[in-house]
């Protein structure tokens, strides 16, 4: 912008030397009034276009006064193009958010894939729980962190799992299914309702006998112990799926970048 200012203030003086020599042509008679018209309004025209030079040179030093070269404004938005770059061929390798085992493959090897499209669904074995089905008469002495004895059929009697209650859904399971039942009707036929009880398992025993999603398995709850609450009173915010791959790809992405920007500045500040 300084360079430009520069070339807009060679560019009047000029135009007014310009000027300056035509007056006296005009009065001796050698031109016409048109020639002298031309040259004011090429002085008018140079000195707006140094008006707006010097705005623009005012505008950019607002901007960089103060600050060194790595956090120049033009610097900054190359170094967030560049990361955008760099993370966008990292990842032309996809890599899975969890650890865990792939259960349904849509992708094929070769396949072009789109942004937000569904290739694989993998499944963290060591963060499971069950979604028991219990009779709504046997929720009377239900209580969480109960423990439970569990069986599956899987592995049938020879292996037993345990773990504790964890939660109480608020609602059957026919009140959310697709099409409720509707009992306003006068023949009306009582059905029992079951209710779903979250139960977790025991990381340990999970490890030495790993299940499945949507295996059939028996619970049963030691009721004896009552204390505990019948509805949960804390949100369950615990996440099972939390990772930091892709915090790792934006710190190498910023690291690589201001590498190229001290191996640009060199010895200067």
């Amino acid at each position: 912008y300084d360079a430009a200012v520069a070339v807009r203030r060679l560019q009047l003086a000029r135009a007014e030397a310009d000027l300056a020599r035509r007056r006296p042509l005009l009065a001796a008679g050698a031109i016409g009034r048109e020639p002298l018209r031309h040259a004011e309004d090429a002085v008018r025209i140079a000195g707006d276009a140094l008006t707006q030079a010097e705005r623009q040179a005012r505008g950019a030093h607002a901007l960089v006064d103060g600050t060194d070269i790595a956090h120049n404004p033009a610097v900054l938005e190359a170094k967030a193009a560049y990361k955008d770059a760099w993370i966008a061929a990292e990842r032309d390798r996809v890599l899975a958010p969890v650890t865990g085992y792939v259960a349904e493959r849509s992708v094929q090897l070769g396949q072009h894939v789109q942004p937000g499209e569904a290739l694989m669904t993998v499944i963290p074995l060591n963060a499971l729980w069950i979604d028991a089905n219990f009779k709504e008469g046997q929720l009377r002495d239900l209580r969480i962190g109960q423990p439970a004895r569990i069986l599956s059929d899987l592995y049938g009697g020879s292996v037993v799992f345990h773990g504790h209650v964890t939660g109480v859904s608020a609602g059957t399971g026919a009140a959310f299914a697709l099409l409720p039942p509707q009992n306003a009707s006068g023949n009306w036929i009582k059905v029992v309702q079951r209710v779903p009880v979250r139960v977790s398992i025991d990381q340990a025993d999970i490890a030495r006998h790993p299940l499945r999603i949507g295996l059939s398995v028996t619970v049963n709850v030691d009721t004896r112990n009552r204390g505990g609450a019948v509805l949960a009173a804390d949100v369950n915010d615990r996440f099972t799926g939390v990772t930091d791959v892709f915090a790792a790809d934006l710190g190498r992405a910023n690291a690589n970048a201001d590498a190229i920007i001290r191996r640009n500045l060199g010895g200067s500040r």
